[in-house]
């Protein structure tokens, strides 16, 4: 996936690359390297089309081989990429596109964790719209390539009715009934807090109900009154909130449908990888062997 030109700019800005006063210092123009792209742990891969992008946003003749793609899974000490350059153009570029490629590919290793507890379940992972300002289509895109699947990406997607609105509008069932009037096409999921918030949204109109944080026994009860309602056709449930490693497979097997995590993308842990030169000399006659 491609990352907006005004995003890598910022980031690039922000690190002012085009002041380099260490790389200006030590390397002429003419200075060229070959470098690697490794990976510092086993993990999977995101963004690496946005570290290319960097790198050729810095300097258009940088040569960036990708030797695995996003979604891959890589293990500790793997070349993953081949770059030639100006050397001070790829150490220019270095920090910004492995910020961008560690991170995202830290999101898909975290997601595709998930995806492995909940193997043999019949329920789909999610992600939620707790993402970093201004990087969401690209974490949202990182889930993907973990093996999850997106929420909605915007507010005007979808239509969601949270505990606020409801505290706010004051009745669940008015809520989803004046939504439904007003947007009578767009797909409507409410999230309840407690039973009693749950049975009045059954009795509503809306596609999904998300239950948020409730407790392993509760979702149990929540997943009985739903078949027990519509037993042909029970309406898809979304368990929410305090979502781990170690119990979402729990939550899974009681029945739900969906499983959302915030986690995955607001405290991936960055997957380590660096980049190392291995050779340079002042001759742009360097080849890719």
């Amino acid at each position: 996936m491609k990352a907006g030109k005004e995003l890598i700019e910022r980031a690039l800005a922000e690190d002012r690359v085009r002041q380099d006063k260490t790389s200006f210092a030590l390397f002429p123009e003419e200075h060229h390297s070959v470098a690697f792209l490794i990976a510092g742990a086993t993990g999977v891969l995101s963004g690496m089309e946005v570290a290319r992008q960097v790198f050729q946003a810095v300097d258009r003749n940088i040569q960036f081989q990708a030797f695995r793609r996003d979604g891959e899974s890589v293990r500790k000490g793997l070349k993953i990429a081949r770059l030639k350059g100006r050397t001070r153009s790829l150490l220019s570029a270095e920090r910004v596109a492995l910020n961008f490629l560690m991170h995202l590919s830290g999101i898909a290793t975290l997601t595709a964790k998930f995806v492995k507890v909940l193997q043999g379940t019949p329920v789909i992972l999610l992600d939620t719209r707790k993402t970093l300002p201004g990087l969401r289509m690209l974490e949202k895109y990182a889930v993907r390539c973990g093996g999850g699947k997106n929420h909605r990406m915007n507010l005007a997607e979808a239509i969601l009715l949270k505990s606020n609105h409801i505290r706010a509008f004051g009745s669940i069932s008015d809520a989803v009934m004046l939504a439904r009037k007003k947007y009578p096409r767009m797909w409507i999921e409410v999230e309840v807090q407690n039973l009693k918030e749950f049975q009045e949204a059954l009795k509503t109109s809306a596609d999904r109900i998300m239950l948020d944080n409730f407790s392993l026994p509760c979702l149990r009860k929540a997943v009985a009154l739903s078949r027990k309602r519509t037993p042909a056709n029970p309406i898809p449930l979304e368990a929410s909130g305090g979502v781990t490693l170690k119990n979402a497979r729990r939550m899974a097997r009681i029945g739900v449908n969906f499983i959302s995590a915030g986690v995955l993308t607001h405290s991936a842990p960055a997957l380590n990888i660096c980049m190392k030169i291995v050779r340079g000399k002042a001759s742009p006659s360097l080849s890719m062997r």
